[in-house]
């Protein structure tokens, strides 16, 4: 039988994890920066975007912010999910980059997203693990 001391503790009614709380932060920041670039972009078609697709990116990204500070499991399971396609997608550029700046570049935001992504695993472990106590107990 498993040691009951390793086993994940769930979040406390108001606790919030730091790694939590920069996800939150890194959703909204890239929202906003989303509906920055669809205001200040002329011809925005032309550069491979569309007004219609930056909303719903912003709109997703401010769901996504909303439901992780909520402590939601979905929320932080989509952000993460996000984060994944990232570091893939971030990692094929680092193939690609022609100067060891963006070389660089790719390397940090690799480090970074995988960063967040293994300190958020825990976090939807606790938010789970709080959920099946409460399961349990409606039992």
């Amino acid at each position: 039988m498993a040691d009951p001391s390793l086993a994940l503790q769930p979040l406390g009614e108001r606790e919030r994890p730091a790694p939590l709380l920069v996800a939150v932060a890194v959703a909204l920041l890239l929202a906003f920066g989303v509906c920055v670039g669809l205001a200040t972009v002329h011809n925005l078609s032309s550069h491979g975007g569309s007004v219609p697709g930056g909303l719903l990116l912003a709109g997703v990204l401010l769901a996504l912010a909303w439901g992780m500070y909520q402590r939601r499991y979905w929320a932080v399971l989509g952000f993460e999910a996000l984060l994944a396609f990232q570091v893939i997608v971030t990692s094929l550029a680092l193939i690609v980059a022609e100067t060891l700046l963006a070389a660089g570049l790719c390397l940090v935001s690799i480090g970074l997203a995988g960063w967040l992504f293994w300190k958020l695993v825990r976090v939807m472990g606790r938010i789970q693990a709080g959920q099946r106590e409460t399961d349990e107990a409606l039992r």
